[in-house]
């Protein structure tokens, strides 16, 4: 089994290795991070959104009050 050293580098690396590699390399380290990083993105969403002002009584109003709309609605023509 073949093991392979790895070497780090530091940003000022990476960025010079991108802006030597052609557009088509480019779009495809976009699509790698955005697979990458797309689950920290989505579970700070999350976090910035949740809220305790809502509760199930609340739904069942809101939901209630929609169904009641468009049924008189539809009663009226």
């Amino acid at each position: 089994m073949k093991v392979m050293e790895t070497e780090t580098i530091d940003f000022n690396q990476l960025k010079s290795l991108v802006n030597k590699v052609g557009t088509d390399r480019k779009i495809e380290l976009i699509n790698l991070l955005e697979k990458e990083i797309f689950p920290i993105r989505f579970k700070k969403y999350l976090e910035r959104i949740k809220t305790d002002e809502i509760d199930l009584d609340a739904i069942i109003s809101e939901v209630s009050d929609v169904r009641a709309n468009r049924y008189n609605a539809k009663s009226k023509n």
